[in-house]
């Protein structure tokens, strides 16, 4: 399946920073910007991510004519491209897939998924769908334990481009999904690949704390969360933790 053109550079503060600029000077896409090196990248809440030459950092910039709220389930969309490359170099069922949009590795983090927007004086949205992927370094010094693909392979760690080259072709047949059968196709993709439903976990958002045992996903992809008293919470934003409950 092709998939939107693809511009390389040695060296960005950030491809969404990058996707940014381009989107609001005007620029629609599709067009996937990758760099070798980011000075200045970024993960969920305004984390910290970086990425070493080796690893890969891309960012989609399109245009969408969705809703802010269904726009965002683009992050899904994302998270099953990546869980499909780490297949790809890994062997099936090597990744797993962690509300909302972490793929791990053996249980370690290995990809960083950051969905930004903006509105377009057209009324449409622009999207900057940003993946990085720990493809030959893993981060030591992080809140949570993370690796590489090298790690696991007896070889080395594919390029940069190359892994690209798969991630973007498996992120457009996702898409095509999503776009003639909505969300229920990905979800459906989501939870065969997800780690912790029917576990307990903990919610943290931004103003409280919550405990229970994950259910699954709601059709717009939130994540159902049975609490402790019984109730049931809708967590549609937040960092969910298994095992440490």
């Amino acid at each position: 399946m092709a998939h939107p053109p693809i511009e390389a550079y040695d060296e960005l503060d950030s491809t969404n920073a990058e996707a940014r600029r381009r989107a609001e000077a005007g620029e629609a896409g599709p067009v996937w910007i990758t760099a070798a090196v980011q000075t200045a990248g970024r993960g969920r809440r305004g984390r910290a991510w970086s990425t070493n030459r080796g690893n890969l950092a891309a960012t989609l910039l399109t245009l969408t004519d969705r809703p802010a709220g269904e726009a965002a389930q683009l992050s899904f969309v994302a998270a099953l491209a990546a869980c499909d490359l780490a297949d790809a170099c890994l062997g099936a069922g090597a990744a797993r897939l962690k509300w909302p949009n972490d793929v791990l590795v053996h249980g370690r983090k290995a990809v960083g998924i950051l969905v930004e927007s903006g509105s377009r004086p057209d009324g449409r949205l622009w999207l900057a769908v940003g993946i990085g992927v720990n493809l030959a370094h893993a981060p030591q010094d992080v809140e949570r334990p993370a690796t590489a693909f090298a790690e696991h392979m007896a070889g080395p760690a594919p390029q940069p481009r190359a892994a690209l080259e798969v991630l973007a072709t498996a992120f457009e047949r996702w898409r095509t999904a999503w776009t003639a059968q909505g969300f229920p196709a990905i979800a459906a993709g989501w939870s065969e690949r997800a780690t912790g439903i029917g576990q307990r976990c903990e919610a943290r958002l931004p103003n409280r704390t919550l405990s229970g045992v994950a259910e699954g996903l709601d059709p717009d992809g939130a994540l159902r969360l049975r609490l402790d008293g019984g109730g049931l919470e809708r967590i549609t934003a937040g960092d969910v933790f298994f095992g440490e409950a």
